[in-house]
């Protein structure tokens, strides 16, 4: 009966992984909006990041600091390399690349993951198996046709394409961030920790961007309805399962999920901007499930 009762949570987890990857797949097209706004990246991650901030301060405010200064640190690289970092150089790279290069070069981030984690940890070395390797080329694949969808030729752009690369690496350290404090600390307090440093360190270049006219853009309803969404959403609550899932299941089988975003990107933008689904994105979609599927299934040594 245990068993039964594992096996239905795992699965539950396994779910809620899917879900947040399918939001997460959307704030492709509204960041694209509010930028499209005249809203710059730092004020978008920063408004953002304080609409989760605020209402997570208001409902678990019983701890404020780590247990010692070297967890407090990871706290603030965790901030850094989820919140502030990764997103000011996704944002960033929308105005110097085109958006396939960017969702593209991101899904690479599960695999530099995997390449962390199996660095610094010896427990999830057995993670790193044939399958996994396997399923993770199979689903990069699978992305490949799906970003690019029949157009098989990149507009490169070095200074764009090189900040979507920092983003994958800092979606990564992020995760080996959190590898470290989940055994000693609640979800509750790293998340919020998370927004809080995120929110702090994106300060200096949000106070050297917004302007009076910023402001007045927020009166705007596409504008304060994507920030709503983005911060209570996408922020807020995704954060917050996500941090549970990595400490639930595997970090490296949590993170292979992230291959999903780019079918819900497509779908969304055939709904949203009306761009058009064709077979080469089903095809792509096909191949990401099964590579999702076999890179989390263990080899029998295993």
């Amino acid at each position: 009966m245990t068993s039964q009762r594992n096996i239905g949570e795992n699965a539950a987890f396994h779910i809620l992984a899917l879900c947040i990857v399918a939001v997460w797949g959307t704030t492709f097209v509204a960041t694209k909006i509010l930028l499209r706004q005249g809203l710059s990246p730092q004020e978008i991650f920063f408004y953002r990041f304080l609409m989760a901030y605020v209402p997570m301060l208001c409902y678990y405010h019983k701890e404020w600091f780590a247990g010692n200064w070297k967890d407090e640190l990871r706290m603030l690289g965790a901030g850094m390399a989820g919140g502030s970092l990764y997103f000011y150089t996704e944002n960033t790279a929308l105005e110097y690349t085109a958006t396939t290069n960017i969702a593209l070069i991101l899904c690479i981030a599960p695999l530099v993951t995997a390449l962390l984690l199996r660095l610094f940890y010896k427990d999830l070395r057995s993670d790193w198996t044939s399958n996994f390797l396997i399923g993770s080329i199979l689903a990069l694949t699978g992305v490949s046709l799906v970003i690019l969808n029949g157009h098989f030729v990149l507009r490169l752009s070095p200074k764009g394409d090189l900040l979507c690369l920092a983003s994958a690496v800092c979606w990564a350290l992020y995760t080996v961030f959190l590898k470290d404090l989940e055994q000693r600390y609640s979800n509750l307090l790293i998340t919020r920790k998370v927004f809080f440093y995120g929110t702090l360190t994106i300060l200096p270049l949000y106070a050297s961007e917004v302007t009076p006219e910023s402001f007045a853009l927020l009166a705007k309803a596409a504008v304060w309805g994507n920030l709503l969404y983005l911060g209570l959403a996408a922020s807020l609550l995704c954060f917050l399962f996500w941090n549970l899932i990595l400490h639930k299941i595997s970090p490296i089988r949590a993170t292979n999920y992230i291959y999903f975003s780019p079918v819900v990107t497509a779908v969304a933008s055939y709904f949203i901007l009306g761009e058009p689904i064709t077979w080469i994105i089903l095809a792509g979609g096909v191949l990401i499930i099964s590579g999702v599927w076999l890179a989390g299934k263990k080899t029998k040594r295993a």
